[in-house]
C-alpha cells in the first residue's frame, strides 16, 4: 500500500485518507476517490490530497477484517458486517464467553495493522452482547498477513449457553444469625441463578455441625439437584472445618479450598456422586461481584471445572472496591458536598422520525434548555452537557447558560460512550453525578434537589434511584465509588446490572410520574404536552 499526497489528476481509484470539507459537503475518511469526487476537490482549488493507493497484494480493510474475523468466530457467535476496517462479533445466546488467549495473542502478533480486541475470559454475556472486534488499522493488510491469520485456528471464539441446573441449598444456622440474613442470602442467590435460567429446587436449613449439614447435601443429591451450595454460619478456615468435613461425611471429597480472587478467597469447591458442591464464601451473600459468582457461572454454563482453574484466578482476581466492605481495604475518602449533572443529549432522535426531540417546545421553549434550567437552579452542579447528533443545535439552544459541553464523536454508537464523556468530565472533587436524560420534560429542580439530599442523607456510598409506583425510573444519581463499573457499560443496554449488583446501596425515592415520562416518539411528545417547530 502507498500512503502519501498524491496529485488530482493520479488519484482516481486511492482512498481518502482523511476527512475533508467541502462548500458542496465531506468527504469522508475511506471514501473510494472517483472521477466525480475528483472534480468537486478540483473546483474547489485542490490540487493534491492524502490518500491510500492499494497494490496488488493488499486486501481492503473491511474485507481483511470481514475475514479475520470469520477466523474467530465459534459457535453462538455471528459476524456483523464489516465497514471503516472493523467487523464486531455478537453473543447469539446467553452464557459464558469463552475465548483462547493464545490464538487471539497470535493474531495480534501476526502484524502491527491487525488488532483483535475481546471480553475477559469467562465472561458472563447476553444474547446480542458485542463479544469481540476487530479492527484493521491502515486502509489495507497484505494478502499474506490475512492468509496467516486465516491459518491460525478456527473457532478461537464461542458462548457456552447457560444449563437449566437444579440447585440444592443447605445453610447452617449459628446464635447470633438472623433468619433476614439467611432469607437475603437465599434471595440474592436465586437471582444469581435466574440470569443463568438456573432455579433453587429447596433451602434446608441445619446447625452448623459436621453431621446434620452431611445429611441435608444427601438429602438435596437425592432429590435431584445438579448443583450443591453449602452457606456456612460461620467462614470456612480449614479442610478440615464443618463443611469440608460434611461434604467427605456424606461421601463425596474436597477438589480444592481456597481461590486467589478477593473477595472470594474461602471458596471450596467439592464433589459428591458426580455433583459439584460449592462452600460459599462469606461475600457470596452480597449482590457485589466476588470470586464466588466466577465459580459459579462456569458451572452454570456446563464448563468443566479443575483445580489449576481456580489457581490461574490470581491475574484480575483483585476486583474493585466492595462499597459494603471498606476494611481491610483502604477506606474512601469521605464524599463531596458536590453533585455534578450530566445531561445526555447526544442522542439521534430516531422514533421521532426525523424533527430533534430535543428541540420540542414546552411553554415555548425548547426541551433540551428547559432541561438545562432545571439542573442550574438545582443543587447540583456543574451541569455538563454531552452533545453529538446536531451538537451546533444543542449549543444554539442552551446560549448564554453557564453549562459545561462535552462532545461525544461516537454518539451512534450507543449511550453508553455519551455517559462515558459525561463521567470524565466530572470534577475530581465531586462525590457523585447525577445522570439526566435531556427529554424529560417532567424532572424539576424539586425533584433533583430531592434526590441529591436523599444522596446526602447516606453515610456509605449510595445510587439514589427515582420510582413511580415503585418501579425505576430516571434520572439515577451515582456515587463516585460505581464509576468504575459505570465506565465498563457498552451500547444502550443502560446499568440495570450495576443496579442489581449493588442492591444494598441503592436508595429509592419515590418522585410519582416524572420518574417515567420521555418523549421518544411523536405521540410521547404531545401527551406531554410539546409541540415541535415547524
Amino acid at each position: 500500500m502507498k500512503f502519501g499526497p498524491i496529485p488530482l489528476a493520479e488519484a482516481e481509484g486511492a482512498i481518502a485518507a482523511h476527512s475533508l470539507r467541502l462548500r458542496a459537503g465531506v468527504i469522508r475518511k475511506g471514501t473510494p476517490l472517483t472521477a466525480e469526487l475528483l472534480a468537486r476537490l478540483a473546483g474547489e482549488g485542490v490540487r493534491e490530497i492524502v490518500a491510500a493507493r492499494l497494490d496488488a497484494g493488499d486486501v481492503h480493510e473491511d474485507e481483511a477484517a470481514r475475514r479475520v474475523a470469520a477466523v474467530l468466530s465459534g459457535p453462538r457467535i455471528r459476524l456483523d458486517a464489516a465497514g471503516t476496517g472493523r467487523c464486531n462479533l455478537y453473543a447469539e445466546e446467553a452464557g459464558i464467553f469463552v475465548v483462547d488467549r493464545g490464538a487471539v495473542d497470535a493474531l495480534n502478533r501476526l502484524d502491527p495493522g491487525l488488532t483483535v480486541a475481546t471480553l475477559a475470559e469467562f465472561a458472563p454475556v447476553e444474547a446480542g452482547r458485542m463479544v469481540a472486534t476487530v479492527k484493521i488499522i491502515p486502509f489495507a493488510l497484505p494478502e499474506s498477513a490475512v492468509v496467516a491469520a486465516e491459518a491460525i485456528r478456527p473457532s478461537m471464539l464461542s458462548v457456552s449457553p447457560w444449563k437449566p441446573l437444579k440447585v440444592g441449598l443447605a445453610a447452617t444456622v449459628l446464635p447470633g444469625l438472623k433468619p433476614s440474613v439467611m432469607d437475603k442470602t437465599r434471595r440474592i442467590l436465586e437471582e444469581r441463578l435466574r440470569t443463568a435460567g438456573a432455579h433453587l429446587i429447596e433451602e434446608i436449613r441445619v446447625p452448623h455441625e459436621v453431621g446434620p449439614l452431611a445429611a441435608a447435601l444427601t438429602r438435596l443429591r437425592g432429590e435431584g439437584a445438579d448443583l450443591l451450595i453449602a452457606f456456612g454460619a460461620s467462614a470456612i478456615t480449614d479442610k478440615a472445618d464443618v463443611i469440608p468435613a460434611a461434604i467427605e461425611a456424606a461421601g463425596g471429597h474436597v477438589e480444592h479450598f481456597g481461590m486467589p480472587v478477593d473477595p472470594g478467597n474461602l471458596l471450596l469447591y467439592g464433589n459428591l456422586g458426580g455433583r459439584p458442591v460449592l462452600g460459599a464464601p462469606g461475600c457470596a451473600r452480597s449482590p457485589a461481584e466476588n470470586g464466588f459468582d466466577w465459580i459459579l457461572n462456569r458451572l452454570l454454563a456446563g464448563l468443566p471445572l479443575k483445580q489449576e482453574d481456580i489457581t490461574g484466578m490470581g491475574v484480575g482476581g483483585l476486583l474493585m472496591e466492595i462499597v459494603s466492605r471498606p476494611q481491610p481495604r483502604e477506606p474512601a475518602p469521605p464524599a463531596s458536598a458536590r453533585v455534578a449533572a450530566i445531561i445526555l443529549a447526544a442522542g439521534q432522535s430516531r422514533r421521532m422520525g426525523g424533527p430533534n426531540k430535543l428541540m420540542a417546545r414546552f411553554d415555548g421553549e425548547p426541551l433540551v434548555r428547559r432541561s438545562a434550567e432545571q439542573a442550574l437552579a438545582s443543587k447540583a452542579g456543574p451541569v455538563i452537557v454531552v452533545t453529538g447528533h446536531r451538537s451546533e443545535e444543542i449549543r444554539s439552544a442552551l446560549a448564554g447558560l453557564k453549562v459545561e459541553f462535552v462532545h461525544n464523536p461516537d454518539f451512534a454508537d450507543g449511550l453508553a460512550t455519551s455517559l462515558k464523556a459525561g463521567l470524565a468530565a466530572v470534577p475530581d472533587d465531586a462525590g457523585g453525578a447525577l445522570v439526566l436524560l435531556a427529554d424529560m420534560p417532567g424532572v424539576s429542580r424539586g425533584v433533583i434537589d430531592r434526590l441529591v439530599d436523599a444522596f446526602h442523607a447516606r453515610t456509605a456510598p449510595a445510587i439514589v434511584l427515582p420510582t413511580f409506583d415503585g418501579k425505576r425510573g430516571n434520572p439515577v444519581l451515582w456515587g463516585r465509588a460505581f464509576f468504575p463499573e459505570l465506565l465498563e457499560v457498552t451500547g444502550d443496554t443502560g446499568a440495570r446490572h450495576i443496579l442489581a449488583r449493588h442492591e444494598d446501596s441503592v436508595e429509592r425515592v419515590e418522585i410519582g410520574v416524572a420518574a417515567s415520562i420521555d418523549v421518544d416518539t411523536p405521540e410521547a411528545l404531545a401527551a406531554a404536552g410539546g409541540v415541535l417547530p415547524e
